[in-house]
Formats: C-alpha cells, sequence, structure tokens
C-alpha cells in the first residue's frame, strides 16, 4: 500500500510537471493576442491616435501619438508653450527640441532609427513575432508587483533583446525590459503596463504606461484612443 502511495504522488507530481511544461512561448503569445481583441480585430488596425498627458519630474505635459501601420508615428508633447517632437516614417526620423536650443528639426541617425523603427508596429511585436524575425524563449516565471508573470524573451537579429512580463490572469503585458545597443554603448529600458481599456473597436491598450529611460521616471496617462481614425500623411513631413 505504500508503494502505491508512493506511485500514485509520483503520478500526479508528473502530471503536474506536464501540464507547467505544456505552456510553451508560443501559447503564451496566442493567449495574448487573444486577450487584447484576437488576431482578426489585430489584422483590421491601420491608425492609431491617442491623447494623454505626460507626468515628468512633478509636471504634466499634454500629448498626442498619431500612427499609421508600418508607414509613420509621431509624438508631440507640449512643454512650456513649446512643442517637443519626435517622428518616425518607413524611410527616416527626426526630431525637434526647442528646449534642448533646437530651432530646426533634426534628423535621426542610422542606428537611432534601426532601434525606432520597430514602434512602426502598432500592433505590438508579438503579433506574427515569426514573421518579423524574432526568435521567442519562455525564460520561466518571475514576480511583478506581487503578481508571478510569465517572463517571455524575443530577440532580433541585431541582438535587441525584448523582455515581456505577461499576466497569467488576464495575458495583459504588464511590464517590458528593452536592451539595445546604440552607438556601441549597451542601453536600457523599462515600462510598466497598467489600466487596459477596451476601445469602440474592440482593441484593449492599456491606459497607463510608466516608463523608466537613462534615470528619468515618466508616467503616461491616455484619455483618448481612437482606432483606424482617417489620417493625413502630411502631418509626418519634416518642418
Amino acid at each position: 500500500m505504500k508503494l502505491l502511495r508512493f506511485a500514485l504522488i509520483a503520478l500526479v507530481m508528473f502530471i503536474g510537471a506536464s501540464t507547467i511544461q505544456a505552456q510553451t512561448a508560443d501559447e503564451i503569445i496566442s493567449k495574448h493576442i487573444t486577450a487584447v481583441g484576437g488576431k482578426d480585430i489585430l489584422s483590421k488596425m491601420k491608425t492609431i491616435y491617442v491623447e494623454g498627458a505626460v507626468t515628468a519630474m512633478g509636471s504634466d505635459y499634454n500629448t498626442k501619438i498619431t500612427s499609421i501601420l508600418g508607414k509613420a508615428l509621431k509624438s508631440e508633447t507640449d512643454v512650456n508653450g513649446s512643442s517637443i517632437i519626435q517622428c518616425i516614417t518607413d524611410t527616416g526620423g527626426w526630431s525637434l527640441n526647442p528646449l534642448m536650443g533646437q530651432s530646426d528639426p533634426t534628423v535621426m541617425n542610422a542606428e537611432e532609427y534601426k532601434l525606432a523603427k520597430s514602434s512602426l508596429d502598432i500592433r505590438g511585436q508579438l503579433y506574427d513575432y515569426q514573421d518579423k524575425g524574432f526568435a521567442a524563449t519562455l525564460v520561466g516565471r518571475d514576480s511583478v508587483q506581487g503578481v508571478s508573470t510569465y517572463k517571455l524573451k524575443l530577440t532580433d537579429k541585431n541582438g535587441t533583446e525584448f523582455t515581456y512580463f505577461i499576466d497569467p490572469a488576464t495575458y495583459y503585458i504588464v511590464k517590458l525590459d528593452t536592451k539595445a545597443s546604440l552607438a556601441g554603448k549597451d542601453i536600457s529600458n523599462s515600462s510598466s503596463y497598467s489600466n487596459y481599456k477596451k476601445t469602440d473597436f474592440g482593441y484593449v491598450i492599456a491606459g497607463t504606461i510608466a516608463t523608466t529611460n537613462m534615470g528619468y521616471d515618466i508616467v503616461i496617462n491616455y484619455n483618448k484612443i481612437e482606432i483606424n481614425k482617417d489620417i493625413d500623411p502630411k502631418v509626418f513631413a519634416m518642418k
């Protein structure tokens, strides 16, 4: 009887271990895509327009982001009467920051553009990640704000690493760490995602993003989100 009991315990442990191991990177990514609207919804997304507020160094600033899938993205933030602009297109990028003494737009260098270009995919890197040349690895579990999240790593052909922390209860992204090389230097960025909202279109997006970048803490809260709004490509012209 004692031998039988041990055998049953071993069987239960084996089944439990098999269940844990059965959850693969592809399965987690698939469940995430379903959670934010599903492939059918994401495949129909062409543009995103958002408005909100950026909180930095104790002050709030109005911001807006205009995006066309695979074509262009432009962010504009009003700071003390000046507009800080970053723009990326499928051919290049530029920025304008009057607070840094710039009176004219500055063209992004090749390395900066290579790193920033991935933001043109408004559906996110996990959507059809293999077609984009990413390799996905399920690293294991990691605690984020008390949640035992799935830790998933995406690596591109340039060695840039994107580590996603996904809530197993919702399959929403709660954190993203990025490691890349820029001008021979290793850079890192960490962002937390919360306050998820379902749009009228059916797409679910994080309403709050908290980012730590180069020692600065920035929080963005979106109060307006429009999917497939008509956008004039002329707004992305450098001027």
